[in-house]
């Protein structure tokens, strides 16, 4: 397997070629003008802090970062096909990989391959980045050890490893997975650092926010609400991971409040509550568990305001503190 690399693969674009080939492909001819004026003509420049550099306009190439780079390199790229049945070619935006069944110890198949390659880059202007493109041999023959030759492009050799990451995964020349796994072990360890912040941030953060919330924050006014997300917000920038907003920890306790009345024939708002029954509960697949007193449906996750009793159920039973 060849791994190939390119040099900005993206910058070398050229506006007119990717417009025929769209057109080839079928594409209407007002959406294959629309990308070539989206793609010619481009101010750009460059910041470093607050200096900016002088704008230049190009012309060629696909931005960097839009969402339709890699798409339209695809596009550009379409014709890079296999010439041989024994190969085939892997391509996934600008990573590209050549794969080659050597049987016989034959390599030619494999060889031209990759000089076909290398002769379409250069007649499409792509330019190929030898010092990262790298060679992975896969051989599972329990035989004796072979030799294959080395692979050269523009009369550099390209070095042969014994693993490839290759869109996330590495890909070891014994087809193990020991090294994938290590290295996403290894990633998890020191995410680790984030989960021990974040027990602290519950622990200290979140446990004064959230106090007695089922009682206040469903009657709380949309400022309110705000103030106190724009902590849960700070901290996420410092924690760098991401945290349960305020209404999702309230909904989740609205839940659990009123599972454990259900559940608790003593406590004085028991009365109020009843359990859907089973074929309710697939008549009304948004509906929640519980029902109140007097045909209403206690919806926790739509309206969880309604766990806290309203005037006339107060008046009606006591309500017992959390």
């Amino acid at each position: 397997m060849l791994f190939v690399d390119y040099s900005s693969a993206f910058n070398t674009i050229i506006p007119s070629l990717l417009t025929t080939k769209l057109e080839d492909l079928g594409l209407h001819t007002s959406l294959c003008d629309w990308i070539s004026n989206f793609l010619t003509d481009r101010p750009q420049s460059v910041r470093v802090g607050n200096c900016a550099s002088s704008t230049l306009t190009l012309s060629t190439g696909a931005p960097q970062g839009c969402v339709l780079s890699p798409l339209l390199y695809s596009l550009y790229t379409y014709d890079c096909t296999a010439a041989s049945s024994s190969t085939i070619i892997v391509k996934f935006a600008d990573d590209t990989v050549v794969m080659g069944l050597i049987s016989d110890n034959d390599e030619r198949a494999y060889l031209e391959e990759i000089k076909h390659l290398e002769n379409w880059c250069q007649e499409k202007n792509l330019l190929l980045n030898v010092s990262k493109t790298k060679e992975l041999i896969v051989d599972c023959s329990k035989k004796q050890e072979r030799h294959y030759q080395p692979v050269r492009i523009s009369g550099t050799t390209v070095e042969r490893v014994d693993s490839f990451r290759y869109l996330g995964v590495h890909i070891s020349q014994d087809l193990s997975w020991s090294r994938h796994t290590n290295s996403l072990a290894k990633k998890a360890r020191q995410r680790l650092y984030h989960l021990r912040r974040l027990r602290d941030y519950t622990c200290t953060i979140e446990s004064i926010l959230t106090g007695n919330i089922t009682v206040w924050f469903g009657n709380s006014t949309k400022q309110d609400r705000q103030a106190l997300q724009r902590v849960v917000r700070s901290a996420e920038r410092i924690t760098h991971t991401e945290l349960p907003d305020l209404q999702t920890i309230y909904y989740k306790r609205c839940q659990t409040k009123a599972r454990r009345i259900v559940k608790d024939p003593t406590h004085p708002n028991n009365r109020l509550f009843s359990l859907l029954s089973h074929a309710e509960k697939h008549q009304q697949t948004l509906s929640a568990d519980y029902r109140i007193h007097g045909g209403e449906t206690l919806t926790s996750l739509a309206k969880p305001n309604r766990l806290v009793p309203s005037r006339t159920s107060r008046q009606k039973a006591p309500v017992r503190p959390a």
